[in-house]
């Protein structure tokens, strides 16, 4: 499918009549899709005119291997569109740090805080030290999310 499609030039916003070149559907569909997808949505300036992005453009690619090449309803592209957009909110970003992972330091500062009654292992509370600094910053974390949640 794609393969058929023009490349995509490296410009910040596309014309209607663009989209439509690049992505092999006439402007008419276009606008109806962006009543079917809600995720689909370009900007509008001065008299309505529609300015597509880059990301746009590859959404509307979807959409189109969707209905015409795989043979999805629009119903089902729609459903097919929210998993996938779904699937990519769920997927963990490069350093992103999840809180799945704070119960596990839970369990881990009791070990912690057992060392801290224990004089008879300084070096261990060395090694421990910062471990201890950054299970701190995580909670203080952790309580800032959920205060703004």
């Amino acid at each position: 499918m794609e393969n058929s499609l023009p490349s995509i030039p490296a410009k910040r916003y596309f014309t209607i009549g663009e989209v439509g070149d690049l992505c092999g559907v006439k402007p008419h569909v276009l606008r109806y899709w962006e009543q079917e997808f809600t995720q689909l949505r370009p900007m509008k300036r001065r008299g309505n005119r529609r300015y597509y992005q880059h990301h746009e453009v590859l959404m509307i690619r979807r959409i189109r291997d969707l209905l015409y090449d795989q043979g999805f309803t629009i119903s089902g592209a729609r459903n097919k569109m929210q998993e996938l957009l779904q699937g990519e909110r769920d997927r963990p970003l490069v350093g992103e740090v999840r809180l799945e992972g704070v119960a596990v330091l839970d369990d881990a500062g009791q070990h912690l805080d057992d060392l801290d009654d224990t004089a008879a292992v300084d070096d261990e509370l060395t090694s421990f030290g910062s471990l201890h600094q950054v299970r701190l910053e995580l909670f203080e974390i952790r309580d800032l999310l959920s205060i703004g949640a």
